[in-house]
């Protein structure tokens, strides 16, 4: 297998990808944990950190988004962080261990006027030695190729869900302007962050489709695999939180994890969004099937996280330590 994300395998078929989570339970985690051990070190989990640079007011109607000006939750739209206090905010991550420092703007696209501001806050990040993601909705070539410059490390843009399915969770776009803004970022030089959202009310077939449409091009570096957080007000939120699709089974979970290591052996592979929720046993089961980072803190953009603490407690059950910048590979191999 080839240490090239670029030239890894991108011919999985839907059936081969099925099979693979209907695999026995044991024999999946096992399949995956030895695939992870060939390309990962072992016991190490990258510990990153999610801010909210720009909250609420999207005009997207995202169906699981409390940021949506669809949505009614009562979030009180803000404009773009100050600089200054991003960085501050940067320097607190990296002093509570985290490697990588994300960024997050409630946008369906940045405007030109806030580009500047944007990209001092990614030289600005770099500098400290953290490596820099942003997300801030739909790129053109130019922005990418001006983050580009600046130095981003990771842009994530999430697929969300299977093609098939995708209508069903956001109208304001289409899955093909998802894949547009991914092959800007990657024209651009700057590594690939997408994943999606998996308890939505979809079927498995969907987390299938969903893997595949990964798994098809050239993998991404990063991939977030989120649970969703039903928020009362979005439209996900209403019509799940009372029902028994409001939680994905654990089980059910972990496998997603597991299939997304074996099929993307190279990429990084996120415990993301949902976790505050989910028991450490669940937790250590993602880790057993190949997740290798986490966000970390209190906060997610605008929902809860477990928090510095429990996962420290956690890792130290579990001989887990964080990972050190430095040993991503895929970071060296960009610079």
């Amino acid at each position: 297998m080839s240490d090239d994300l670029t030239t890894a395998r991108t011919d999985w078929t839907r059936e081969e990808i099925a099979t693979l989570f209907d695999l026995p339970f044991n024999d999946l985690l096992f399949e995956a944990q030895t695939i992870h051990r060939a390309h990962h070190p072992r016991n190490q989990v990258q510990l990153s950190t999610l801010l909210s640079i720009k909250t609420g007011g999207c005009v997207e109607d995202c169906g699981y988004c409390n940021q949506s000006v669809h949505a009614e939750t009562g979030l009180k739209a803000e404009k773009l962080m100050d600089v200054r206090a991003v960085l501050q905010s940067a320097a607190q991550a990296k002093d509570a261990g985290s490697g990588r420092f994300c960024m997050g703007a409630a946008w369906r696209s940045p405007k030109d006027r806030d580009m500047p501001a944007i990209i001092e806050m990614v030289k600005g990040v770099r500098a400290m030695g953290l490596e820099t993601c942003m997300t801030l909705g739909m790129l053109t070539e130019k922005q990418s190729q001006q983050l580009a410059a600046a130095g981003l490390d990771y842009y994530n843009h999430n697929i969300d869900t299977s093609p098939e399915n995708y209508a069903n969770v956001i109208t304001t776009r289409t899955f093909a302007d998802r894949l547009e803004t991914l092959d800007n970022v990657r024209a651009a030089g700057i590594n690939v962050c997408s994943g999606g959202i998996v308890g939505m009310g979809e079927l498995r077939e969907d987390r299938v489709g969903f893997l595949h449409a990964l798994a098809m091009m050239p993998h991404p570096e990063s991939v977030p695999i989120n649970a969703l957080v039903p928020v009362k007000g979005t439209v996900l939120g209403d019509m799940l939180a009372d029902t028994p699709l409001a939680k994905i089974d654990e089980i059910e979970f972990v496998r997603t994890v597991a299939v997304a290591r074996i099929i993307m052996p190279l990429s990084m592979v996120r415990l993301s969004a949902g976790r505050e929720s989910m028991s450490e046993a669940c937790q250590a089961l993602c880790f057993m099937a190949g997740a290798n980072s986490i966000f970390t803190g209190d906060r997610l953009l605008t929902t809860a996280n477990a928090g510095d603490d429990k996962d420290a407690a956690l890792f130290a059950k579990l001989g887990v330590e964080p990972m050190q910048a430095s040993t991503n590979a895929h970071l060296e191999a960009a610079e």
